[in-house]
């Protein structure tokens, strides 16, 4: 394929990918200096009126509904050669079909992200339209401000839902689709999406889409992925309903038995955890002294937060206080809001003593900038590349006369990142082997 050195006024830097109908390029705009999506018809199917009228009725409807929630269109135009094309935001972050790549996503990560699809979807309803075509590789991933967003594209096959009752043309992708969308004629309505949604939040929580008419091919989620709750599975079982008229009646409904389920999950968490967190600190007792399971070395101790999101082990004469409440992201110049997170060490009132704080974060994605902590009359060390429980990131270090601290951030694709901050003696160095006892629950 011949790569264009230039796109209108956009200077053509890679092609990102080709469909059956259209091949995107990455593009520089140098008057605005910023970087676009092109998408430009194919060749093939320029001179097919109903294809190309398709093409710029996306175009026009992307324009019209103009929400952060959706791939926007900047410019529309026509190459010397007739065929049209769409100057669209460029998604940084890839699609969830590569995310999907990696394994099933964490359950609260794919939960949300199931939610912000359907509010995404929901935009687009009240503007009018069906999707008809809502698969993974039509969900894109982009930061704003520090901010990560879920946006929907690709409207190619999208459609009036005041046209719906006279829709003739089987439309879709087979495991997304509904049973309704095989049927000519059958009429359509917001539920088709609804079911679509469905289908990429079962493939988030269990690696797999589902597939009717094979073996555990309509399992409920818990079935093929141990510890997902039961109000998990009802939820997104009734997306997947055959029977339209026992799904979720929108996107939007479905978005909040999604959040719902979430927050029902954070409180049953907080509730055991009442009763257990003296026990768990008796039992972290009982093992020092001894090498125990998840790699904790002799003498120390495995702490967790309160939804046990993560844990992570520290020497047993800083495990005398624990506070797991949580924190808050906008310490990082994230988001404001109260995630896992704790703190434990010798006296936390000490702030001088040893001490480690970790904490989890949704907005913690790699390529999204944060403010790093100050540490006032603290000499800079070298900053270094590091990886722990899958994650990659970096860890800052500086000193004063008597105590140092390290500032460590860790981020991967599909996960929540994780912030740490470990105080420590000047002299004493347990950074590497806290980071090698850093364990995430993928559940």
């Amino acid at each position: 394929m011949r790569v264009p050195s230039m796109i209108g006024r956009y200077r053509i830097t890679e092609r990102l990918g080709s469909g059956a109908f259209a091949t995107v390029w990455l593009a520089e705009d140098d008057v605005l200096e910023s970087q676009v999506a092109i998408k430009v018809l194919a060749e093939n199917w320029s001179h097919h009126p109903d294809v190309r009228a398709r093409f710029e009725q996306e175009a026009q409807v992307l324009r019209r509904a103009d929400s952060e929630r959706l791939v926007r269109v900047h410019d529309f135009g026509e190459l010397p050669d007739g065929r049209p094309y769409q100057v669209m935001t460029y998604a940084a972050g890839g699609s969830l079909a590569d995310r999907l790549e990696q394994g099933p996503m964490a359950v609260r990560t794919a939960l949300r992200t199931a939610a912000d699809i359907a509010h995404a979807v929901t935009v687009l309803h009240d503007s009018g339209v069906l999707h008809r075509d809502l698969k993974p590789s039509n969900i894109l991933f982009d930061t704003v401000r520090g901010t990560e967003r879920v946006l929907v594209a690709d409207l190619g096959l999208a459609k009036s839902i005041a046209q719906a009752s006279g829709f003739t043309v089987v439309a879709g992708t087979p495991g997304y689709m509904a049973p309704e969308q095989s049927l000519p004629g059958g009429g359509l309505d917001v539920r088709a999406d609804v079911h679509a949604i469905g289908a990429m939040t079962y493939q988030m929580l269990t690696g797999q889409a589902p597939q009717p008419g094979r073996p555990n091919g309509r399992s409920a989620p818990s079935k093929l992925r141990p510890g997902i709750p039961r109000q998990v599975d009802r939820v997104v079982m009734r997306a997947l309903d055959a029977d339209r008229n026992r799904r979720w009646p929108s996107p939007a409904a479905f978005a909040s038995a999604l959040e719902s389920s979430v927050s029902q999950g954070r409180v049953m968490r907080s509730l055991r955890h009442v009763t257990g967190t003296l026990l768990a600190l008796v039992l972290l007792a009982l093992t020092a002294g001894a090498t125990v399971p998840g790699g904790t070395p002799k003498g120390w101790m495995r702490v967790a937060d309160t939804g046990r999101t993560f844990s992570v082990s520290v020497p047993g004469e800083w495990a005398r206080q624990l506070r797991d409440s949580g924190w808050n992201a906008s310490s990082l110049g994230l988001p404001s809001g109260t995630e896992p997170g704790l703190q434990i060490g010798a006296d936390l009132r000490d702030l001088a003593g040893p001490a480690l704080f970790a904490g989890s974060s949704r907005w913690l994605v790699p390529g999204v900038p944060v403010t790093w902590p100050s540490h006032p009359g603290c000499r800079r060390q070298l900053d270094r590349e590091i990886r722990a429980a899958g994650l990659s990131g970096q860890a800052r270090r500086c000193a004063t006369a008597t105590v140092s601290y390290t500032d460590v951030l860790l981020t991967g694709i599909g996960h929540e990142g994780v912030y740490m901050q470990i105080r420590q003696p000047v002299g004493t160095d347990h950074t590497d082997t806290v980071l090698r006892t850093l364990r995430l629950d993928q559940s």
